[in-house]
């Protein structure tokens, strides 16, 4: 098979963004409606969201879930969104409420919190017709539960022990989409995907991180132009 190479467009001013790790690329993704999502930007930073080369947002915090975020992440978001809308400390009828505003705003999937009980799973999946995501800590979680009462996908986030949780669950369900938590490295990335994650969330670099980045480069391109402006003065001289 030839060796892809798409041509790559950037433009003077977009061209600084947080880019996936390219490991990524060799996840089989999840095709919903007929996209395919391998990489999700783990962020509610509308400004990362907007400068950002993932194929969709995880838009998940802690906090209790409010349509006004949700709105202002899918309104600002140029890629699909999976919108959290609770399911541990926020429960019960509010969570499909939630859920079902989601939809309305346009969310692709929304996202629930491993508390949640399999009863209002089911009933979330009564009132929307996009996927219902469950969060996942462990294998010991009740994945067969969650599955019947209508969980689309998976959302495996175990820490270090994300790769040997997600082959765990793909040994006992091989055809069950799983997101899961890429992890550090390149390195983690990449076992997590051969241990059977469809896709992968990535958590980027703060503001702050990326603002540092920026202004070391700034201080530095000051020094050159304030030492050349300091060499010209002395030959005018």
């Amino acid at each position: 098979m030839a060796i892809k190479n798409p041509p790559r467009i950037d433009t003077k001013l977009r061209k600084h963004i947080v880019t996936m790790p390219e490991e990524i690329w060799s996840a089989s993704g999840i095709v919903i409606w007929g996209r395919r999502i391998k990489s999700l930007v783990f962020s509610t930073d509308i400004a990362i969201i907007r400068n950002c080369n993932a194929d969709a947002v995880l838009a998940v915090y802690p906090f209790t879930p409010q349509q006004v975020i949700t709105n202002s992440i899918i309104t600002a978001s140029s890629i699909p969104v999976f919108a959290g809308v609770g399911g541990g400390t926020t429960t019960g009828p509010r969570v499909v409420m939630l859920a079902k505003d989601a939809e309305g705003l346009g969310a692709m999937a929304v996202v629930v919190n491993a508390p949640t009980p399999n009863e209002i799973i089911r009933d979330i999946c009564k009132v929307v017709d996009i996927p219902v995501v469950i969060t996942v800590l462990d294998e010991d979680s009740d994945i067969e539960g969650r599955i019947a009462a209508g969980a689309g996908i998976l959302n495996v986030s175990a820490a270090a022990r994300t790769p040997e949780v997600v082959a765990k669950i793909r040994e006992k369900n091989p055809t069950i989409p799983i997101i899961a938590t890429g992890g550090p490295t390149r390195e983690s990335i990449s076992r997590t995907i051969q241990a059977g994650a469809n896709a992968i969330s990535f958590t980027p670099p703060t503001a702050m991180d990326l603002f540092h980045g920026l202004m070391s480069r700034y201080r530095s391109e000051r020094e050159i132009q304030t030492k050349e402006a300091a060499n010209r003065s002395k030959e005018s001289k």
